[in-house]
């Protein structure tokens, strides 16, 4: 997934630039984790021919703890049903095994099929369908989920 890739509309307002999420249909303060999330958002409607109507960002949930925590994207299959559940991180962030613990703790309460955790360098596809975790090389289109 690489920026220039994709057209984005930004616009700068007081010294600070700003992204607009056709997701969240407003401007966001673009940081290095926005624009890794801004990146995915496309790839997934590009690449993977998911309907924007179908994709979330940015909600909040409580993990079984009782702490609230908020997920970057999650994909609904045509059912409506979770299938994708996506963390973003900044560039310059690790993708480790903090990483994917972060998503796994994540995936207990929203029980998806696939987990991406991405920094727009470095990408990890989980698919979590069966009761073993397993690392996938892509997520599956939309028509395939």
């Amino acid at each position: 997934m690489e920026l220039n890739k994709f057209k984005f509309n930004i616009v700068t307002k007081k010294d600070k630039k700003y992204i607009y999420d056709i997701i969240r249909k407003k401007y966001i303060l673009l940081t290095e984790e926005e624009k890794v999330r801004q990146i995915t958002i496309n790839y997934l409607i590009s690449e993977l021919e998911i309907p924007i109507s179908h994709i979330s960002t940015e909600k909040g949930f409580l993990i079984e703890t009782g702490l609230k925590k908020r997920f970057d994207v999650i994909v609904y299959d045509r059912h409506g049903k979770i299938a994708i559940l996506i963390e973003c991180k900044s560039t310059k962030i690790k993708i480790n095994s903090k990483v994917i613990d972060q998503i796994l703790i994540y995936n207990q309460k929203l029980n998806s099929k696939y987990l991406m955790v991405t920094n727009g360098t470095h990408t990890i596809a989980l698919d979590c369908s069966n009761m073993d975790i397993r690392q996938i090389k892509s997520l599956p289109i939309y028509s395939k989920l």
